[in-house]
């Protein structure tokens, strides 16, 4: 009898999870859909674009590049180049010397003919919600252009919609670990919606930033 209880309560409760997700892609995504671009040319144009970080190497020690990583970077220099953005904030996790997204990136828009006085370091972008909370609050925009892979993007829009921040987002090209990548982003967006609730803030402001 008691095992009949059990075994009913862990059915119920994974078909409400399962609910709960189903539920929270669908409104996140019906919700971002017409902020988000996928062609250079039909994306409005915005002073600045906020190039959302990951980890740059899948293997350092045989120099094997996140391809996502790599996406991200194309896609920012594409929209920089087409005169879409005017500035690019890179914002990442920066929490020793020995992994620093932000440089990373600095540095691989810098070789990709980016002027360096056109990009912004944000090094406490430790999550999403971190970076769209201080790229307002921070960087003092209110409006701006997202920049990542579209599963990431809507995640991202969501937040800044919810904030009352005006955003658009390109997407970037995806990588070899798609289905991964997009079932840790269903249960990423579930947390994010929790963080919405209880209003949590980023984990570090600081000084603001002039960008002009």
């Amino acid at each position: 009898m008691f095992g009949r209880i059990v075994k009913r309560t862990i059915i119920v409760f994974t078909l409400l999870l399962i609910g709960l997700i189903w539920g929270v892609n669908y409104i996140v995504n019906s919700s971002t859909k017409k902020q988000m671009f996928y062609d250079v040319a039909s994306i409005p144009k915005n002073k600045v674009g906020l190039l959302l970080g990951t980890a740059k190497y899948n293997d350092k020690a045989r120099n094997i590049v996140n391809i996502y990583y790599q996406n991200r970077i194309d896609a920012a220099v594409a929209l920089y180049m087409a005169g879409k953005v005017d500035y690019i904030i890179v914002s990442g996790d920066s929490n020793t010397i020995y992994y620093n997204e932000p440089v990373l990136m600095r540095n691989d828009l810098i070789a990709r003919g980016v002027p360096a006085k056109k990009i912004f370091m944000d090094n406490a972008g430790f999550r999403t919600l971190d970076s769209i909370l201080r790229c307002r609050d921070i960087f003092g925009q209110e409006q701006f252009t997202i920049i990542s892979q579209a599963f990431h993007d809507q995640r991202a829009l969501y937040i800044a919609n919810h904030k009352g921040v005006r955003t658009v987002a390109f997407s970037a090209q995806d990588g070899d670990t798609y289905w991964f990548s997009i079932l840790r982003e269903k249960f990423a967006r579930v947390k994010m919606v929790y963080d919405l609730i209880q209003n949590t803030q980023a984990k570090y402001y600081g000084e603001k930033v002039e960008i002009k």
